[in-house]
């Protein structure tokens, strides 16, 4: 395991550094499954900076543990501007993610890509913009033509098929209005998502 959590923090922002956040296994060109987080795995609650606000949607879990069992490396993509607003630190970023991580059980995340910018996307790293999910198929050794991107909005679809990657639509969080142009599914929650994703990869 190479844990890489300070270099998310104190050198996110360059694309010649690792941007990983706590535990990063390795993979040799495997499929993946890129998460957002906010509105997607948990609920949204707008910039959430109390690990005590962390509420899993329904089915998260065991939809991520599916999507493992079935050979998927699952890797967290977020935007987090509430830290370049000044809303959230990033010792509350460490705290929301732990205990997210926590609830969902430590095995199953490969790894977090976070990206503090505010709307400018002042690095390039923020999406839509593909960066994070091509360091992870660097660090990770993943294959996006196998993989997904999964989201509750329309930067997330975008960001996935900037990558390669398939993409879904959740209409959890802010998906209930956002627009699904490009989606290859727009399912009802993660647990929907999961349950496509499967069927459609012959891995159900």
């Amino acid at each position: 395991m190479l844990r890489r959590r300070d270099a998310v923090i104190q050198k996110g922002n360059r694309l010649d550094e690792p941007h990983c956040f706590g535990e990063c296994s390795r993979a040799m060109s495997q499929p993946a499954i890129f998460l957002d987080r906010d509105g997607t795995l948990m609920e949204e609650v707008n910039y959430c900076k109390d690990p005590a606000l962390v509420r899993l949607l329904p089915g998260a879990r065991d939809a991520l543990r599916r999507l493992k069992d079935a050979g998927f490396v699952l890797v967290i993509v977020t935007n987090q501007s509430g830290i370049a607003r000044g809303i959230i630190t990033n010792a509350d970023f460490d705290a929301v993610q732990a205990r997210l991580l926590e609830l969902l059980g430590g095995d199953l995340i490969a790894g977090t890509y976070m990206c503090p910018d505010g709307p400018a996307g002042e690095s390039g790293r923020r999406k839509p913009s593909p960066a994070m999910v091509l360091e992870a198929v660097r660090d990770l050794g993943l294959d996006p033509a196998r993989s997904w991107f999964v989201g509750d909005k329309a930067a997330d679809v975008q960001c996935g098929l900037a990558a390669g990657t398939r993409a879904v639509l959740v209409r959890t969080g802010h998906g209930a209005g956002a627009d699904a142009t490009g989606a290859h599914f727009v399912a009802k929650d993660i647990a929907s998502a999961a349950e496509f994703i499967l069927t459609h990869s012959g891995a159900s």
